[in-house]
């Protein structure tokens, strides 16, 4: 499969499973986005060249602390920031704090496109949305893959759509 960004529109609506909710790409794509002091809850994953070892697990322990906190994830937002080929870390957007996790704040602003595919097709989206960045006339700081649903979810609606956050420089 070659690397695209998702249609406008979209797919045809889908039924829930009852994990994920179904993730509609249009808010997304070729968007402009600025947080200020946005909350995540953040998790470390480890990975073994950049395959996840225990990012099931981490979901989970953040997910028990987010609804122990009666919180919830704001705009089902996870963001994934590849550190190295051995870790990386996880971003949980919630609207309030969350007692026993650690949390972050993400200010900046950022430029979204979606993508679907198999995740390994990820470094071609990374290399996608920097020449997009770049032809924009922007300067990239940093890139942010964001899951929109788990494998399993992914799988039952027959798409995997994944959101790149370039963070970019503001315009002045």
């Amino acid at each position: 499969m070659t690397t695209q960004t998702a249609q406008a529109g979209g797919p045809a609506p889908v039924t829930p499973t009852g994990c994920c909710p179904p993730f509609d790409p249009v808010p997304y794509e070729d968007q402009e986005v600025t947080w200020d002091h946005k909350r995540f809850v953040k998790e470390r994953v480890h990975s073994f060249f950049h395959v996840p070892l225990d990012m099931g697990r981490k979901v989970t322990h953040a997910m028990r602390l987010i609804e122990a906190a009666h919180e919830k994830a704001a705009h089902n937002l996870m963001l994934s920031d590849e550190r190295s080929p051995f870790r990386s870390d996880l971003y949980i957007d919630v609207d309030g704090p969350v007692p026993g996790a650690e949390m972050v704040e993400i200010s900046g602003t950022f430029l979204t496109r979606v993508y679907e595919g198999p995740f390994r097709d990820a470094p071609k989206w990374c290399e996608d949305m920097t020449r997009h960045v770049a032809a924009k006339g922007r300067t990239l700081k940093k890139l942010y893959l964001g899951y929109t649903t788990c494998p399993a979810c992914a799988k039952a609606y027959g798409t995997n759509y994944v959101v790149v956050f370039a963070e970019v420089e503001p315009l002045t």
